[in-house]
């Protein structure tokens, strides 16, 4: 590597990535050590001979030890000189050890090009290491592949498997590749891949990724993508092209370093000359070569892309992808954060909790009307609605969408309309919807020939993580805004889960983007992040400063869109990833103003004879290893928590039972659901960590409880109770509250399903 380090335009960028990391595994097996070694072995036995008083035996173990030395880096220096009119650092640490030797300083040029070999060596080590850690990610592929074919198990090479190919993964095997559960359920280990250690149960149809570890039964994998092609091998791709792109920082090195060299050439000549004229020519030519390796840029050169390749290598250890150094740059200067609702702060798993119908009209029909369109729709609770219609989905035709507000069809002949509040008005249904949207509840109005039949309730729970993110991000001193084109009393009901104050509803994707045009106004200093999934919001990701995709595993749109991605589903990378990036900018500050005090403090120590040549090269190259050793620090990151600190307790109450702090709040509503039946939206609008499920006699209440006073008197109802509990919360059994105590109370009569 050599020379060509301290200076980018002295290397041959041909190479591609692989090319680029092939390395020496060990330190003893780098080349410019290995002569450093060789040269420092000659240059001491060159001291030990002129102690004997064998001068000519010393200065041939001298000259030795520079041609030794310099054969790191003159080569290189030279031929980059004639071929590419380049000057780089090589060129100047060349003139400067011709210079000692034309001053017979044979020692000090043998020192200066031991010690720049040293400087190299490391250098050369540490990229090729931070490179090496990213692509030992592709090390999760199994070198081998089970695979049926023709009713047979065979073992192939990832490399010979093709499109359609069926794996057979058995519990504790790697994914060789990225395919489609075809038979078996099982929990997969993606923690490698995305940095989350929680397993993700997995069945007929879900994706797999490659380097994914089966954890439970043996499954069947249908092949969907090529083993160059599969996600793990694209990561890479990406983060190594990533490492390439310049920051602001790196930008500001390299504008400082290129014309420092040819500078401190002209500097030394003037230095040189003038010296001539006015003093002893030897002495003054002296200062001038000492001068020329105190002024030389090498640290200033490295300063930079060794912290972002470091810093941008660990951040995908750890589930981030980050691409390029502006973008980690960007992302050390965040201070406001927008949020994207759907599929960001939720879930992205809706479901319907209540129907609600009008003139006549029954479930089954407000569902199987909506359904009908929905199916032509490609809108996040189109999914929702389908499954909750079942089959009995009717068949449409002339289907359109009204932008921002619906779809219009032809449903038996009828003319049916489907949209939100206000495309479609509510009518006396109103007061219900609005009490249903105030749960965090999205509401769908149904009309057939200008009458309303009703309406749907979908509901989005919100992330697990979610309070906590937040609370993470006001600790790292961020803003945090929440934007979605849902109605605003469903995002505040979710954003006051959540703990965030300022909420934009009711946005279309050129609202969002230019939404975050006027933040990055208002905000001034610091940058503003926009965080969603990478297609609805493509338009407000790239308005942002630095565009975050969420989820984005297996997600090719969300990955080219943004300028990072969060590769698994757990909310609590983005504090982490904002966390890393200002460390990482911080250590690139550091580098880049330890580069600049070096060279000018020893400036006018070296051109005024403080300092000779062997001194000036030791502290040199010594401040450029402690430069490479503060880099190299941005390669660590550490991974997330346990995700088990969000997983529920679960107790049990009966009735009479004494309820504590816990139960008691569970009981009043607090959370949102975690079991399959789902829990009253009042509950889950109030706390995002309880929930409530009635079982018989027994309450079973689930709670992960902060402290809190108890209530004093508030009601769960089954459904049908009219005391605002969703369908599938509960049974036939309610509690109250009552002098911290539960209760059991009897539904009303009122039967409205909402």
């Amino acid at each position: 590597m050599g020379a060509e380090c301290c200076a980018p335009a002295e290397s041959d960028n041909t190479a591609g990535p692989e090319e680029r990391e092939q390395g020496p595994e060990r330190l003893w097996q780098v080349r410019e050590l290995q002569f450093a070694v060789l040269a420092g072995a000659l240059l001491l036995a060159a001291w030990l001979t002129g102690r004997a008083g064998a001068e000519a035996p010393r200065t041939v173990l001298d000259l030795s030890a520079v041609a030794v030395g310099a054969s790191t880096f003159v080569p290189a220096a030279v031929r980059n000189l004639f071929r590419h009119r380049h000057i780089g650092v090589g060129t100047l640490m060349t003139i400067a050890a011709i210079g000692a030797l034309a001053l017979g300083q044979f020692f000090e040029a043998a020192m200066l090009g031991m010690l720049f070999s040293i400087a190299e060596g490391l250098e050369h080590y540490a990229v090729v290491r931070t490179r090496r850690g990213l692509r030992a990610l592709l090390d999760l592929v199994p070198d081998t592949a089970s695979v049926l074919r023709d009713g047979r198990e065979m073992q192939l090479s990832p490399d010979n498997l093709v499109l359609g190919d069926v794996m057979l993964l058995r519990p504790g095997q790697r994914a060789a590749t990225d395919g489609v559960i075809s038979t078996g359920r099982t929990s997969l280990d993606l923690s490698a891949v995305t940095g989350e250690s929680m397993p993700v149960e997995a069945g007929p149809g879900e994706a797999v990724y490659a380097g994914a570890i089966n954890g439970g039964g043996a499954i069947e994998v249908r092949v969907t993508a090529l083993a160059k092609d599969s996600s793990l091998a694209r990561i890479v791709h990406i983060v190594e092209e990533a490492q390439e792109r310049k920051g602001a920082g790196q930008r500001l090195a390299d504008r400082l370093a290129k014309p420092l060299v040819p500078g401190i050439v002209i500097l030394s000549a003037l230095i040189a000359g003038l010296g001539a004229v006015l003093g002893d020519p030897l002495l003054w030519l002296e200062r001038a070569l000492v001068v020329l390796v105190a002024a030389s840029p090498c640290a200033l050169a490295i300063a930079v892309p060794l912290t972002v390749v470091s810093a941008i290598g660990a951040a995908s250890r750890t589930g981030a992808l980050v691409k390029g150094g502006l973008a980690l740059e960007q992302l050390g200067t965040v201070h406001t954060v927008a949020l994207d609702k759907t599929g960001t702060m939720t879930r992205n798993e809706p479901r319907v909790i209540g129907t609600l119908t009008a003139h006549g009209a029954t479930e089954v029909q407000v569902l199987r009307l909506a359904a009908a369109l929905e199916v032509r729709s490609e809108h996040p609770l189109a999914a929702a609605i389908i499954a909750a219609a079942g089959t009995d989905v009717a068949k449409a035709t002339n289907v359109s969408a009204v932008v921002g507000h619906g779809l219009r069809g032809d449903v038996d002949g009828s003319q049916v309309r489907l949209g939100r509040p206000g495309f479609i008005e509510p009518a006396h249904l109103t007061e219900e919807v609005e009490r249903l949207q105030g749960r965090g509840a999205t509401v769908v109005l149904v009309e057939r020939d200008d009458v309303l039949l009703g309406a749907i309730a979908v509901r989005d729970e919100l992330r697990a993580e979610a309070a906590d993110t937040v609370r993470e991000l006001r600790r790292l001193g961020v803003k945090v805004a929440m934007l979605t084109g849902d109605n605003t009393r469903t995002a505040r009901a979710l954003a006051e889960a959540a703990g965030i104050d300022d909420v934009r509803a009711d946005l279309r994707p050129e609202d969002k983007a230019a939404l975050i045009t006027e933040l990055r106004a208002r905000v001034g200093r610091g940058g503003v992040a926009m965080v969603g999934d990478g297609i609805n919001d493509a338009p407000a990701l790239a308005t942002a400063d630095v565009g975050i995709a969420m989820g984005a595993m297996g997600t090719d749109v969300a990955i080219e869109t943004a300028d990072a991605a969060l590769m698994g589903e757990d909310l609590r990378h983005l504090p982490q990833l904002l966390r890393h990036a200002r460390r990482s900018r911080r250590i690139m500050l550091q580098n880049i103003g330890m580069s600049l005090a070096i060279i000018a403090a020893l400036i006018p120590l070296a051109a005024f004879g403080v300092l000779g040549l062997a001194t000036v090269v030791f502290i040199h190259e010594l401040a450029e290893v402690l430069i490479i050793a503060n880099a190299i620090r941005a390669a660590k990151a550490t991974p997330l928590p346990d995700a088990t600190a969000f997983a529920p307790a679960v107790r049990q109450a009966t009735p009479g039972s004494p309820a504590s702090n816990e139960a008691v709040m569970a009981a009043a509503g607090g959370g949102a659901s975690e079991s399959d039946e789902g829990c009253c939206d009042r509950c889950s609008a109030d706390s995002g960590a309880t929930s409530t499920t009635p079982k018989g006699d027994l309450l079973l209440i689930t709670a992960r409880v902060e402290t809190a006073p108890l209530p004093s008197s508030k009601s769960l109802a089954a459904p049908g109770s009219g005391a605002g509990c969703c369908p599938g919360c509960a049974t036939d059994q309610a509690f109250e509250v009552k002098q911290g105590t539960l209760v059991p109370i009897q539904p009303s009569s009122d039967t409205r399903n909402s």
